[in-house]
């Protein structure tokens, strides 16, 4: 499908229509585009998410719960350590496109 052709609307059952919403949501949040993008520059742990971005660690916590559910965000345990990356490459590049249309003269 080009970027030209038409979406079929019955394409669009409930499910996908509440997944692209609240990915939306996900990026309408500016907390959670600073951590997408700081996740997307390097694996973090909550506490160097928290500390990098001068945000609480459980504001940092429930953010990220958020964006696993979504799927937006992976992570692994070392030790007693959890540290975060990116599991979607799409929404990625589409963020990065956005930051990049944002500073854009």
């Amino acid at each position: 499908m080009s970027d030209s052709t038409p979406i079929d609307l019955e394409e669009l059952d409930e499910e996908t229509l509440f997944i692209v919403t609240q990915t939306f949501k996900a990026l309408s949040d500016p907390t959670r585009v600073r951590i997408l993008y700081l996740l997307s520059q390097q694996e973090s742990s909550v506490s160097h998410i928290s500390h990098t971005l001068s945000l609480q660690q459980s504001t940092v916590s429930h953010q990220l719960r958020f964006l696993k559910n979504l799927r937006l965000v992976t992570h692994r345990r070392e030790g007693t350590s959890i540290y975060y990356s990116i599991d979607d490459d799409h929404v990625m590049r589409m963020l990065h496109q956005t930051i990049h249309h944002a500073q854009h003269d």
